[in-house]
């Protein structure tokens, strides 16, 4: 694919995922647009765009990683350089969307953190999100532009049916999941299992029943992130009190592994960890993993350029 094919098409990245705004470009056969992003002595961030971009259609790269409010303060002032440089369009790619766990009043007198980012985007000015696998499907309603919702099903589907796993149950961590392991199960083949879990506090999870029969199943445990590995540790627990065989994966899409993660996860005797690259996995253990996804993304911003239909990457 030549650059004259995207002779008015920009892709620029932010400094949380640079790897992976590389292999887009790759993918697309493109340079990355030239972007200059440095610190103040003081924490201040600064953010050039270092080549003429007037009238041409941006695509600007930045999932939400580690540093959740840098990235996003980084990502404001690209976007902003990006609209005082002329560009006629820009698109957004956050392929892991931060602070989406709070996306309802839980308690009284809390945020909806969720849409007030979406209101601080929208603020700032874009023209299209695309996004993968949010935390709540309802977030895509915070926003007036368009959103691209991709997820990383089609991903988990084509690598775990390579595996031929015999007496496979896909189990939900709870039910907001239960919809995609409902879809991703009847893609494989396998059952369906649902964890019913309380939140008595922040990263903190207790399984209370399991809804589904596990008992010497080939156990797929998936969820859209793994943050701490609270959760899915203490799901793997109650799962085996309920009987389970030893085969046991995990899949996420977002594998922000903070806190003890690592050491939770290695030690929990999971088969294999699959995750994809959405969030730099900075930390390997064995039985990790990691699938790109660079080719749908890449795949997303080209049909979106060409002004093509991009629901076959979702549906």
């Amino acid at each position: 694919m030549s650059d004259n094919h995207f002779s008015n098409m920009r892709l620029v990245c932010g400094s949380a995922h640079s790897q992976l705004g590389s292999d887009i470009a790759k993918c697309l056969g493109i340079e990355l647009g030239k972007m200059r992003i440095s610190k103040f002595s003081c924490g201040e961030i600064y953010a050039r765009v270092e080549e003429s971009i007037r009238g041409n259609e941006i695509y600007v790269l930045q999932t939400i990683g580690d540093t959740p409010n840098d990235d996003f303060m980084e990502l404001f002032l690209i976007m902003d350089a990006l609209k005082r440089a002329s560009a006629s369009a820009i698109h957004v790619i956050i392929p892991h969307y931060g602070y989406a766990r709070q996306d309802k009043k839980s308690a009284p007198r809390e945020p909806i953190s969720a849409r007030l980012m979406a209101d601080l985007l929208s603020a700032v000015g874009f023209d299209r999100l695309i996004t993968v696998d949010l935390h709540a499907d309802q977030i895509q309603g915070f926003f007036s532009q368009p959103v691209d919702h991709l997820t990383a099903m089609p991903l988990f589907v084509d690598y775990f049916s390579k595996k031929n796993l015999s007496d496979l149950v896909v189990v939900a961590p709870d039910a907001g999941r239960a919809k995609f392991a409902k879809k991703l199960g009847d893609k494989l083949g396998a059952e369906l299992a649902i964890l019913h879990k309380t939140r008595p506090d922040h990263n903190v999870a207790e399984i209370v029943n399991i809804v589904g029969n596990v008992k010497g199943k080939t156990l797929l445990l998936v969820d859209d992130m793994v943050d701490t590995a609270g959760s899915v540790t203490s799901g793997i627990e109650a799962l085996r009190k309920y009987g389970c065989n030893d085969n046991i994966y995990l899949a996420t899409t977002h594998a922000i592994f903070s806190g003890p993660a690592i050491d939770r996860l290695s030690q929990a005797g999971f088969k294999e960890v699959v995750v994809t690259d959405t969030i730099p996995v900075k930390k390997h253990f064995e039985g990790l993993k990691v699938l790109s996804m660079a080719p749908m993304l890449a795949e997303a911003l080209k049909r979106n350029h060409e002004h093509h239909s991009i629901s076959s990457l979702y549906l």
